[in-house]
């Protein structure tokens, strides 16, 4: 992608959002960050996705826009109220933002979706061209992907994330302090799925949609699934610590609530759409990126 670009992007201060923006402007881009005040900078664009506000006349002109935010999942109980925070701070956000899409019109809207979408799948790989699950976050996922849908007659690509590995944050970024002290350990049976992908070949992947033909569902995962058992393995040879206490089912539940079923359950998530575009991840493997990312 030589061509410089303006590209706006909410969620811009979270883990892949930071990065991304960083990464955006190393590459000569200009970034304007979408933020839920009024904007006091240049490169900020004010909005209120509670009320469905965002400042069109900013907007006009960006040759693309990027979609991130989104109330997390992993940060609270799930609750009856936590869970209607989770659904509807996608689709406020994601209605106003794709609303504008369809107004100022840039080449493409880049969406954030997550592997959610597939429920659980056991041993079975799942590519996008399969079916939406039937638990919570699926339904989730189909809500938020439905609302992108209305950036009409803009490219759009609905990014269906996996487990993000970075050491600052995110999953990886809670279990490290367990594994360097040697309690860590596989959690549950260890025989789910995890589908995950390096923070960097997550921006890498978003930065390769901005001038690709790819539109619809594309899936943010490594091209090599491991199982939770596997996966912690490999964390605590990488850390050369042992992973010799593995966390009950039932422990993860009583912690986590509804969350847990994220950790315990199973998805293999293949990223089909890029590998066929000729996409190249620098972190295949987990084993390479566990060395790198723990370094």
């Amino acid at each position: 992608m030589n061509e410089k670009k303006r590209i706006a992007i909410t969620g811009s201060s979270g883990l892949i959002g930071s990065a991304l923006v960083g990464h955006l402007k190393s590459q000569g881009h200009t970034v304007q960050r979408v933020v839920r005040r009024q904007a006091v900078a240049p490169d900020e664009i004010s909005w209120n996705p509670s009320t469905s506000e965002i400042d069109l006349s900013a907007l006009e002109g960006v040759d693309a826009v990027i979609h991130l935010a989104g109330a997390g999942v992993g940060d609270h109980r799930w609750t009856k109220k936590y869970k209607a925070t989770i659904l509807n701070s996608r689709l406020l956000g994601t209605t106003t933002i794709a609303q504008a899409c369809a107004t100022v019109k840039p080449s493409v809207f880049i969406s954030a979706s997550a592997m959610g979408w597939y429920g659980e799948t056991g041993n079975r790989a799942v590519d996008e061209n399969d079916r939406a699950g039937d638990d919570f976050l699926a339904a989730v996922c189909r809500e938020w992907e439905a609302a992108a849908d209305l950036a009409v007659g803009v490219r759009t690509v609905k990014t269906r994330t996996g487990l993000v590995l970075d050491p600052t944050g995110g999953a990886l970024g809670k279990m490290l302090p367990l594994f360097r002290l040697g309690v860590g350990g596989r959690m549950g049976s260890g025989k789910q799925w995890w589908s995950w992908i390096t923070l960097h070949d997550e921006v890498k992947a978003i930065t390769h949609l901005l001038s690709s033909q790819l539109e619809g569902a594309v899936n943010i995962t490594s091209p090599n699934p491991v199982t939770n058992e596997e996966f912690t393995a490999a964390l605590a040879r990488a850390l050369h610590r042992p992973a010799l206490l593995p966390v009950p089912g039932f422990a993860l539940r009583l912690a986590l609530g509804g969350f847990s079923s994220e950790i315990l359950g199973s998805k293999k998530v293949l990223p089909k759409a890029l590998t066929d575009d000729g996409f190249l991840f620098d972190y295949p493997h987990l084993t390479t990126a566990l060395k790198e990312l723990t370094a």
